[in-house]
């Protein structure tokens, strides 16, 4: 039976937090983004209030103009908060039809000294109802500024000024009230694309230290049984064995401080040199195949590091007698095999904490525009194949994914 390991989701999106998070610094905060809107609707109202004065509007009038202005200018900001769009339809409804009356009705009064009041409504009607009935209604509140310019007989100037500025504002409204909310998201989303960055660095840590010192943990334990077994009856070979050990201990010790670094580069031929050699000290029969041309640093490193997480679970997982390890390019395409023939039926790995060795083995191969497959062969057959273009360099996007996309198949 033949599987390719998969994670369990695509790629995130997260993958371009780092873009996002630096394109953002130099946004407005959200609390500013409020105030420049405020601003500007205060703005709008205090010209109105100036044209309003100008015009020799007095008494009951004023009054009226003025409590009017400020009913509008409440229902506005109302109607500009974030996430007004999403309250009831009732809600909405009776609120837009109370400015649609403060809107008209001092129109009719005030004529054109409050014609960009009409604006407001304009703004507020994109903002909280569907773009296809908003974006009608709005066009028709500008087309509405005609119905008084007609019954006045007002210039063609001012009919054109009065639609033209209505619209204006009602696209200046909608505007700087969806930016205000957008940069408010925005600021928020910035915190969790900062905690999945931290998340995304200690897992690739995590991963580093299983991939790295898994092998090597596991080679040393297995040295040191063997060394426990030769110490009385050959000596000579256990002080070499133990050379070999102090050898696999300082290669750890280097592997931490590269991990810690952000910094690993591997040799596939070392690492299959070194796996011959722990293979044939767990008593394990190891046939190579070798036939490899240039390949990039990237797809050197992952394949060593396939060969040595394969290695490792040979130890830990199997009790294989024979392995075989193939690494073949052919038309540009690198193609390592491990097989063995280690699989038991009941043995189970005594060791807590197996780790999710394919999972990660998996992201590292498609980091690289390759694919790992999994080949449980009849009888107690195990094969493990990577297949990597030998130009391959690294893709850092798919590193950056979720905490699901690193579980992938223990072996």
């Amino acid at each position: 039976m033949t599987r390719r390991v998969k994670s369990s989701g695509e790629l995130a999106e997260a993958v371009r937090a780092e873009g996002i998070l630096r394109r953002s610094r130099d946004l407005p905060a959200p609390r500013m983004a409020q105030v420049i809107l405020i601003v500007a609707i205060s703005c709008y109202v205090g010209i109105t209030t100036l044209n309003i004065i100008r015009a020799g509007v007095e008494g009951r009038g004023l009054v009226f103009a003025l409590a009017c202005l400020v009913a509008v200018f409440a229902l506005q900001l109302l109607h500009s908060r974030p996430g007004a769009r999403y309250a009831p339809t009732s809600r909405k409804t009776l609120t837009l039809c109370a400015q649609a009356v403060l809107t008209y009705l001092p129109l009719f009064l005030l004529s054109s000294q409050w014609g960009s009041m009409a604006g407001f409504l304009a703004g507020s009607l994109l903002l909280l109802l569907p773009p296809r009935l908003a974006w009608t209604l709005y066009g028709l509140v500008g087309v509405s500024m005609l119905i008084p310019a007609l019954l006045e007989d007002w210039e063609v100037v001012f009919i054109v000024y009065a639609v033209q500025t209505t619209l204006l504002t009602g696209l200046v409204t909608f505007g700087l009230s969806r930016l205000s909310e957008l940069v408010r998201v925005l600021h928020e989303s910035r915190g969790e694309l900062t905690r999945a960055a931290v998340t995304r660095e200690r897992l690739r840590f995590a991963r580093d230290l299983h991939d790295l010192l898994g092998y090597s943990l596991s080679a040393i334990q297995l040295k040191g049984e063997l060394i426990a077994r030769l110490i009385s009856a050959h000596p000579a070979k256990a002080e070499q064995e133990i050379e070999e050990v102090l050898v696999i201990s300082r290669q750890s010790l280097a592997d931490v401080r590269r991990v810690a670094s952000g910094y690993r580069d591997m040799s596939l031929e070392e690492e299959i040199a070194s796996a011959r050699s722990v293979l044939s000290a767990a008593e394990v029969n190891a046939v190579t195949d070798i036939r490899l041309g240039p390949v990039s640093s990237p797809v050197d490193t992952v394949l060593a590091t396939v060969l040595r997480e394969a290695v490792t679970n040979i130890l830990r997982h199997s009790r294989a007698g024979h392995c075989e390890i193939s690494a073949v390019e052919k038309d540009g395409l690198v193609t390592l095999s491990v097989t063995n023939d280690g699989i038991t039926e009941g043995y189970q790995d005594s060791s807590p904490h197996s780790g999710s060795g394919l999972g990660n083995l998996d992201l590292r191969v498609r980091a690289v525009g390759g694919e790992l497959v999994v080949d449980e062969g009849t009888g107690n057959l195990f094969r493990l194949v990577a297949r990597v273009p030998a130009d391959g360099d690294e893709d850092r996007e798919t590193d950056e994914s979720t905490d699901d996309e690193r579980v992938g198949v223990a072996f």
